[in-house]
Parts: C-alpha cells; sequence; structure tokens
C-alpha cells in the first residue's frame, strides 16, 4: 500500500478511539467536566499528563530546532525537563491539596480577592491561546502534507475532532483519550528512531546510536562535525545562539513557564490523594523522558541524512556523460506544501546548500559549483514565493525524517498519527483551562455565583466551543513556528503565574496588592518587549524595535525575556505587599493547611 492509505488508515483508527473514548466518558457533572471526578489513577494521570505536556512543539518542532541549531538546541531539551521537575516538587502537590478546580481559584481565595482571581483569568488566557496556536499549525502541518489537502482542510478535521471529544466530555474525556494519544504518539516517536539508528550505526537504541559510528567508523557526532563544517555552518556540537547568557535565561524562562502552566497543573487536582499527585508526577515523568531522550537523537541523524541527501553535485550516466543531482521524490512532495522549497537562484539545475555567510568556504563553492548560497527556503503560510524566508521551515524535519530515510510506508503514516496525537491532546487541555477559566472563575466565581451546576456546565461547553473557533483563527493565521510561538506562551507563563504561586504557597506575608501588582508588572514588562521586537500577535509591522539582535536587553532573545519578567514580577510583588497591610487571617490558615502533610 502506498503511503497515502497507510496514513488514512491509521490516522482514521486513532481518531475513531478517539471518538469512541468521548462517547463512553461523557461527563455528567461539573467536576467531572473540569477533573475528571478526581479519581484517575497515579499512572493513567502520568501518562495524561505526559500527552498533555507533550506537544506538538516536543514532537515537531523539538528534534528540528535542534537538528538545525545543534547544541544551542539543547535549551528545550534543559528547560522543559527541568521544569516539569520544579512544578513536581514545589507546586503540584500543595496545589492537589487545595482541592478545587483551577489555577485562577487557588489564586482568588489565597490572596482573598476577586481582582487577582480576574487578573490570572487573563494570563491564564493570554498563556493559553498563545499555546494553542503551535498546536493547530501542527495539526494544519501534518495533514497537508500527508493527506494531501490544503492546510485550512486539515485545520478544521483536527477542531471537528477536538471539539468532538473535548466538548462532550471535559476533562473525563480529555483524560482517557490522552491515554490512548501517549501511546500513539510516543510509538510514532521511538519507532522510526529505532529504523534510522539501525541504518545509520548499526545500533537499534537511539540515545547510543547517537553516541555510536556511522559506517566508516567515525562517531556519528564527528562525522555530523565535520559534514556541516564543510557546507559553511557552525560545528553542531558546540553552536549556540545569542550567547550564554540568553541560552541561560532562555532555559530559566522555559523552566519556570513549564511550571506556571495552567493546562498541565490542573492535570494534578484529577487525581484522588496528595501522594497520588506525586506518584503521577513521577510516571509522567518516566513517560516524557522516553521522548525527550530520544529527540537528540532523532536531531542529528535526521539532520545527517538531510544534509547527505541534499548534497550539490554531478552524476555520470553509462556514456559518461553529466547529468545534474535530481530532487528526491520526497523532497518534491514537501514543496508542495511550502515548508521546504528549492529556489534554484544561480539557475544551474541543482540544490544549492551552503551557509553563504561564510567567506572562507565561499571561494571554495565558487570555484567546484560557480556559485555559493542556500537554496532552501520555506514558504509562511498564507505567503507567496516572494516572501519566501531563508532557510526550511523547521517544523518539517520529524515528519520527513522516515521519508528521507526510506522507511516503510506505514511507518511515515505512524509519524503523522503520532503528530496529530501531540497536538491534539495539548490544545484539548488548552482549550479546556481557557473554558473552564470563563466558565468556572469569571462566570460562576464571579459575575453570576447563583448559576446551578447543569447551568454552569452548559456555559462550560459554550465556553469551549468559543476556544476552539478562537484558536482555530490563529491556526489559520499561524505567526511562527510551532516551538517559537510556544516559547512565547511559556514566557508568559513564567512571568505571571509561576511566581505568584510559588509566593501564594511559600509567603505567609504576600497579600492581594503584591500579588496583583506582581503579576501586571511581570506580565506587562514581558508583553511589552515581544510587541516591541516581534509585533502585536507576531503581525508584521506593528514591532517597535524590530528583531535585531542589537536592539535585545543585554542580547537577550524576546522568546527568553519571560525570565526577566519573572524577576520584576518578584521584585514588584515583595516591594507592595511590604508597604501595605498583611493579608487576612484566613489566607495564612490557607497556607498552612496546603503545606501541612499528609492527604
Amino acid at each position: 500500500m502506498d503511503v497515502k492509505t497507510w496514513t488514512y488508515i491509521i490516522v482514521g483508527l486513532s481518531f475513531a478511539a478517539y471518538i469512541g473514548i468521548a462517547i463512553w466518558s461523557k461527563a455528567k457533572s461539573t467536576k467531572e467536566f473540569y477533573v475528571a471526578g478526581g479519581g484517575v489513577s497515579p499512572i493513567a494521570n502520568g501518562m495524561a499528563t505526559a500527552a498533555d505536556w507533550m506537544s506538538a512543539a516536543s514532537f515537531i518542532s523539538m528534534a528540528g530546532l535542534i537538528a538545525f541549531s545543534g547544541y544551542g538546541g539543547s535549551v528545550f531539551l534543559m528547560g522543559w525537563t527541568g521544569g516539569y521537575v520544579v512544578l513536581a516538587l514545589l507546586l503540584a502537590p500543595y496545589l492537589r491539596k487545595y482541592g478545587k478546580f483551577t489555577v485562577p481559584e487557588f489564586i482568588g481565595e489565597r490572596f482573598c480577592s476577586k481582582t487577582a482571581r480576574v487578573v490570572a483569568v487573563i494570563c491564564l488566557i493570554l498563556i493559553s491561546v498563545t499555546y494553542v496556536i503551535g498546536q493547530m499549525k501542527g495539526v494544519g502541518v501534518a495533514f497537508s502534507r500527508f493527506l494531501e489537502t490544503d492546510y485550512s482542510t486539515g485545520l478544521f478535521v483536527g477542531m471537528g475532532i477536538v471539539f468532538f471529544y473535548a466538548v462532550l466530555g471535559g476533562m473525563k474525556g480529555i483524560t482517557y483519550t490522552q491515554i490512548v494519544q501517549y501511546v500513539v504518539l510516543i510509538f510514532a516517536y521511538t519507532v522510526p528512531a529505532i529504523f534510522i539508528s539501525l541504518q545509520i550505526t548499526g545500533n537499534p537504541i537511539p540515545q547510543l546510536g547517537l553516541g555510536g559510528d556511522v559506517a566508516d567508523g567515525t562517531p556519528l557526532l564527528v562525522k555530523l562535525d565535520q559534514v556541516v563544517s564543510d557546507l559553511g555552518f557552525s560545528e553542531y556540537t558546540t553552536s549556540v545562539a545569542g550567547g550564554k547568557l540568553n541560552m541561560f535565561m532562555y532555559t530559566l524562562s522555559l523552566m519556570i513557564g513549564t511550571a506556571g502552566l495552567p493546562h498541565v497543573i490542573i492535570r494534578f487536582f484529577t487525581v484522588p490523594k496528595v501522594s497520588d499527585a506525586r506518584l503521577s508526577a513521577g510516571w509522567a515523568l518516566v513517560f516524557i523522558a522516553i521522548l525527550y531522550t530520544t529527540a537528540p537523537a532523532v536531531a542529528a541523524m535526521a539532520r545527517y541524512n538531510l544534509t547527505n541527501t541534499l548534497q550539490t553535485g554531478a552524476v555520470g550516466d553509462a556514456n559518461g556523460s553529466l547529468e545534474f543531482a535530481k530532487r528526491p521524490d520526497w523532497f518534491k512532495q514537501w514543496e508542495i506544501t511550502g515548508l521546504l522549497k528549492h529556489q534554484d537562484k544561480n539557475g544551474d539545475g541543482r540544490i544549492q546548500y551552503y551557509n553563504d555567510a561564510n567567506k572562507t568556504f565561499a571561494e571554495t563553492a565558487k570555484a567546484d559549483y560557480g556559485w555559493n548560497g542556500n537554496e532552501l527556503v520555506h514558504i509562511p503560510f498564507g505567503k507567496t514565493n516572494n516572501d519566501a524566508k531563508n532557510g526550511p521551515d523547521n517544523d518539517f524535519l520529524v515528519l520527513a525524517n522516515p521519508e528521507i530515510a526510506g522507511l516503510p510506508g506505514w511507518v511515515i503514516a505512524l509519524v503523522v498519527a503520532g503528530g496529530l496525537a501531540a497536538a491534539l491532546s495539548t490544545a484539548a487541555g488548552l482549550l479546556l483551562a481557557i473554558s473552564s477559566a470563563v466558565s468556572h472563575d469569571l462566570l460562576k466565581g464571579i459575575l453570576r455565583p447563583e448559576i446551578t451546576e447543569k447551568q454552569e456546565l452548559n456555559a462550560s461547553r459554550v465556553a469551549m466551543v468559543g476556544a476552539i473557533a478562537l484558536a482555530g483563527y490563529f491556526g489559520l493565521n499561524p505567526p511562527d513556528f510551532a516551538a517559537g510561538t510556544v516559547a512565547i506562551a511559556f514566557g508568559l507563563a513564567a512571568s505571571s503565574i509561576f511566581p505568584v504561586l510559588m509566593l501564594g504557597i511559600f509567603s505567609k506575608r504576600m497579600n492581594r496588592q503584591g500579588a496583583i501588582a506582581g503579576m501586571v508588572a511581570g506580565l506587562g514588562v514581558t508583553l511589552l518587549y515581544v510587541f516591541q521586537h516581534k509585533g502585536i500577535m507576531f503581525i508584521p509591522g506593528t514591532s517597535f524595535l524590530g528583531g535585531m539582535e542589537e536592539n535585545w536587553f543585554l542580547g537577550i532573545t524576546p522568546n527568553a525575556f519571560g525570565a526577566v519578567g519573572a524577576v520584576v514580577n518578584f521584585i514588584v510583588a515583595f516591594a507592595v505587599s511590604s508597604k501595605t497591610e498583611a493579608p487576612p487571617e484566613e489566607a495564612v490558615e490557607l497556607v498552612e493547611r496546603i503545606r501541612t502533610p499528609g492527604d
């Protein structure tokens, strides 16, 4: 069977499973809708948390970022995994001990302030909307290539699936769907990695293959350094973008941003006891580690295969005449998506893939081929060839990796199903976080506290529909590659939610004035910095300073600025709380209760 047929079969079966689970697990109460009834086992919750956590950014973008940026891309591995440890140790058990439904509800009750709860809702919506953009793009990318539909059609199909199981089942449906999605995405990620590791190094374990040797006995990473250096790029194992300070701040921003993500935190409200929250955090880390330890091997091997496949040159036929090297079939298929295109800038019919910034190599390239430079580009969605950006889109590489390596059609189809599972699982969690903030925190908590449970449940579903529509709009107008957009969301979480949760749990002196001022200051300075350099919602022409490095504060990129925003949040919160009255006694009692050991 061809790849398209395999894809329809495997993706169709996975979607049928998701819909079947949604019908079986329909939420009948607000507790089932918000926290799956609070009775999910630690292992099941750990698996669902892993799926919720490993988004399209983890599955589709992360290895692509590492592949094209080398060592510098490790900020995502260190930040995301380290942040999950912070979340598991410092936040999850205490918030589960609190025992309610949402993060804004905790903030409102801890600081005895409806205003603090509203500010937290605003922060949550900004974070979740920014984050969900990357998931929607991941859905569109996977469908547009492998089901041979246009981007918008693929996006609408994905929205329909999420609508069905998220609106119908709420957290209960999402939880059990995410367990299946984890199984799909982890098989989809590791099976191709095993095949490719065997091809390149002869070792079936990708993590070991990364340190293994290629066919000529040279260590893989040494060979990869040599290959990319010969093409004028920085050595794969040493390249760092933006300097050491930026790398540190980027890692820190991703780390504390992880610990402040509301859609991940809410997962720890679904288990019966505090001890179960700790156990589920441990299980989730195990399940996450399977993919995250495989990602560096996938990245290195994908870059190695891509570079070798696209080597410039001419081949001789039986009569000795030379013919220009042709584009591989997989390359032609991916050109249709716009994520990877060849612009023949010198008209020689060959693919030049050099770093034209390297002048020393340029002279050699010109001598051998008459021209130097990178003829690989990508076309942003909704743009034309005239708007092409230099280099491939990072998001294409993991999905194209099995095709580049010539793997069987069923393996290629499995990767598609995995990418969709990763994007849909996280999108569902984010959309639930948005809808619960609107229905439970704003409507029930502040505007209309007298509504019945049934009315609140209906409002939750209406809010979910609105959130899906909003996500679809931004999915049709994606501003950046998936992991780049997601990094902004982590910065917003780092600068707003994480500090107020830490202070709410560990500082009895922190009051509502300090919490509100800290959230506003941290979020405000981060948004201002991002807007100055990337524009409002990253719309071209709306930035003040542009994205040039000379305009960055201490060389810190907008994606890494969340750590600075968090520092501002802490400083402002402490300063304001020290100059205002102490919190009421009930707030102090809440802190003491959630920090007391036991279930």
